[in-house]
């Protein structure tokens, strides 16, 4: 079986989709902008041809190593990167040459949010009432209609890149004076917490792995206003949170993927709001505190289904709660990282500084913590993200 990894080595804790598909006999092709040399030892072991371009933004070059491969090894019979930002290049080379899997009409209600809320309708799930607004005076109008404050997004893409809270009237003028190219959506702004569903699903789209993360708030307020970033897994998804995400995922015909949904429970009526899906898996380390928290390897779970060898859908256990801390160097922050480390080490898993690419959604330095119970993990993170007043 010819699996083609784009971008392998990245984020570095991804090349593990490619070690674990060398151990189930696939032949490994990878396409990266990154010299061999700077692979990690288990991915280049595990590659059988890497093939660096200096520039994956240029599609003939992406051809050009696709042609070599099919050259060399024959058809391709699956090409991923697991990455947000090369999923419409991952779509449009399957259709090109071929290949199972999402193509870019596929993508389409997945990549624009005016096309993801009617998706989300079908599933009977609610989403915050929208607008695309092209001009100050349409947006005017509806803001008007709806009532500050109201939420400035793009209409392509996902995150919350280029995401606004919008209060007022000036706030609006000043938006749309400085909008960058490109639809917008003027959103209803929900007060709200972010739970998310997240998984797996198999050939089929069965979902063959499921959990959940609670955010503490909203990732357009870390963003913006450049916050300490925290979220922490949850033992049991609400029931409400689960029959929802499975729905959406149905309706979306998620087949042999990693899905990221993303929803608001509403701070006055616990009521869920749909707020965006993600074909790919949850961002940075996120797989890893999964596994953490579920004592299993997504990782392979992956590998083994894209190479047929297939798993039963089953309820895996939750053995842990897992917290994500993001601390930003420009927080006045009270304690040190060795106080952090006296005090918490016995909880902390794992910590690094986090990528270059990922710190404005994730802070500067990162700790993964662990416990049983959530009140350990709520006393540590407090101590973490206590600042100066």
């Amino acid at each position: 079986m010819n699996i083609v990894m784009l971008s392998p080595h990245f984020p570095p804790n991804y090349d593990l989709f490619s070690v674990h598909l060398n151990s189930l006999g696939a032949t490994v092709l990878g396409i990266g902008d990154a010299p061999s040399e700077e692979l990690t030892p288990r991915l280049r072991e595990a590659l059988t041809e890497y093939f660096w371009v200096d520039d994956m933004h240029i599609e003939d070059k992406l051809h050009g190593a696709l042609r070599f491969f099919i050259d060399r090894f024959g058809a391709i019979d699956r090409l991923e990167s697991h990455n947000d930002h090369w999923l419409d290049s991952d779509a449009l080379l399957r259709k090109i040459y071929e290949i199972p899997g999402l193509k870019p009409k596929d993508l389409l209600c997945m990549r624009k949010k005016s096309l993801m809320k009617d998706y989300f309708a079908r599933a009977g799930v609610r989403t915050p009432r929208w607008k695309i607004a092209s001009t100050l005076k349409d947006a005017t109008a509806w803001a008007k209609k709806v009532g500050y404050p109201i939420v400035g997004k793009p209409d392509s893409g996902v995150g919350a890149a280029n995401t606004f809270k919008i209060r007022n009237a000036d706030d609006l003028k000043s938006f749309f004076s400085a909008k960058p190219e490109g639809d917008f959506l003027m959103e209803e702004f929900i007060s709200g917490v972010i739970f998310t569903f997240d998984g797996l699903t198999d050939r089929d789209g069965r979902i063959v792995f499921c959990s959940s993360l609670r955010y503490n708030m909203g990732m357009m307020e870390q963003v913006n206003e450049q916050l300490d970033v925290m979220f922490h897994t949850l033992r049991n998804i609400p029931a409400d949170l689960e029959e929802a995400g499975r729905e959406v995922i149905r309706v979306f015909d998620i087949r042999e993927r990693f899905f990221h949904l993303e929803f608001f429970r509403t701070i006055d009526t616990e009521e869920l709001v749909g707020l965006e899906i993600n074909a790919r898996p949850p961002g940075g380390p996120i797989i890893d505190i999964y596994n953490h928290a579920s004592e299993t390897d997504l990782y392979l779970k992956w590998a083994r289904m894209i190479t047929g060898n297939v798993d039963d859908p089953c309820d895996i256990e939750k053995h842990w709660h897992c917290s994500f801390v993001g601390r930003r160097n420009i927080r006045p922050h009270l304690h040190s990282h060795g106080e952090v480390m006296d005090h918490f080490g016995h909880m902390v898993i794992h910590h690094e500084p986090v990528p270059g690419v990922f710190t404005t959604g994730m802070g500067d330095y990162y700790y993964i913590l662990r416990s049983r119970e959530l009140q350990p993990l709520k006393e540590a993170t407090d101590f973490m993200m206590a600042c100066e007043e």
